[in-house]
């Protein structure tokens, strides 16, 4: 039996066409490090960096592409942001449905004296926005949100967040995970200054990709995270005060942006902008789950023996359903669906304790089925299939 990969909320499979031939290219063909060697072999590598931030820029809508900078991982970026940002004394804003990749840094630097409050959300993960401005107090340094929820694929209201922030002379920082490479995100009309992404989801490039956007004036404002060799001023021992040396010391995972590169120009489809092959990936998506809560609706429209989590309409959202089976235990529903069917999902709290709260499915959390734009609706069905004969529905 084939399996049945519906797992892209944790990671995208397959990934964009090409990716993997440009990673081996590199590392068979080129193999140089940047900014550290005076040969053509180096000089490809650098060119091929220069235009993977110039990408990321233009997909972000963003203007200054050396303010790209780039990470591991997009929990590393937003370690950056917060611990490079706030000073004791400084207050935060997150929403209710924060990942732990922003809360576990949080709630790690009060102890340094930050304080932050939580933003309400509904029981169907969506924010209340009428309910920000009254958390703000006279030392709130910035508001912190995830584009969409890695539980139940909500989107938050950032248009309406972005001007709370201009209105308010606050930083506004975005957590696009889940959304990066699926919806368009406009960092100038969202008022956004720091914009946090992964190149493994959305994106469809390899694990151990990702970075950050911030703008001149919040990077002005931060220390870096970590400090070394930057193969520039390396006269001094004084780490460079320009971007994007000052943020990226060490060396870069050149086999990873080459082959994040390869999955930008995949993205791009040969358009001038992102945006027209980003929304036929997504309506893709969003017919698959708008045929997945059908069939599931199809199967218990009561709740009985399966209650949908979230939102169960097809608005401002992503490719992410979650359920709980009342009647049976969630791992045991997922192991089963695994082994018998060959259907993958992840099954927990997804790292997302208070989302989970506030979903109202903590402690047990849920199934999570998310879809990419290479699924199909025969395997959906088999999915479907596999919860009806384990649920005895």
């Amino acid at each position: 039996m084939n399996r049945i990969y519906l797992d892209h909320a944790s990671t995208s499979f397959p990934k964009a066409p090409g990716v993997a031939q440009a990673m081996m290219d590199y590392l068979t063909l080129n193999g140089a490090n940047v900014n550290r060697g005076c040969y053509s072999s180096a000089y490809s590598a650098e060119e091929v960096i220069y235009e993977t931030r110039q990408l990321l820029a233009q997909l972000f809508h963003f203007p200054k592409c050396k303010n790209v900078i780039f990470t591991p991982n997009i929990t590393t970026s937003l370690n950056f942001i917060l611990k490079g940002l706030l000073k004791p004394g400084d207050h935060i804003l997150v929403s209710a449905m924060e990942h732990n990749a922003v809360m576990r840094p949080v709630v790690q630097l009060t102890s340094h004296g930050i304080t932050f409050d939580r933003i309400p959300c509904r029981e169907d993960g969506s924010m209340i926005p009428e309910q920000v401005e009254p958390l703000i107090r006279p030392n709130t340094r910035a508001i912190v949100a995830l584009h969409s929820s890695n539980v139940c694929g909500t989107c938050m209201p950032l248009a309406e967040l972005g001007e709370i922030c201009r209105k308010h002379y606050l930083f506004f920082i975005v957590d696009t995970a889940q959304t990066a490479g699926i919806l368009p995100v406009d960092m100038e009309k969202f008022h956004i200054d720091a914009l946090a992404f992964t190149g493994h989801k959305g994106l469809r490039g390899p694990q151990g990709t990702g970075g950050f956007l911030v703008t001149q004036e919040m990077a002005e404002l931060m220390e870096p995270l970590i400090s070394g060799g930057t193969g520039s001023v390396s006269h001094t021992e004084e780490i460079p005060d320009f971007l994007p040396d000052r943020f990226e010391s060490g060396t870069p995972n050149l086999p990873g942006i080459y082959g994040l590169h390869q999955a930008l120009l995949f993205l791009k489809n040969g358009e001038e902008n992102f945006e027209t092959h980003m929304a036929q990936l997504y309506q893709r998506e969003m017919k698959l789950t708008g045929y997945f809560l059908e069939k599931l609706l199809e199967l218990d429209d009561t709740g009985k023996h399966i209650r949908i989590v979230g939102k169960n309409d097809l608005q401002d959202r992503t490719a992410v359903v979650s359920l709980q089976t009342p009647e049976q235990d969630l791992a045991q529903v997922a192991w089963r669906l695994d082994s018998e069917y060959s259907v993958m999902t992840r099954v927990g709290l997804h790292c997302a304790p208070n989302a989970h709260k506030t979903l109202d499915t903590y402690p047990a959390g849920t199934i999570r089925f998310s879809f990419g734009p290479e699924n199909t609706e025969e395997e959906l069905d088999t999915a479907i299939d596999g919860l009806k004969k384990i649920l005895d529905i």
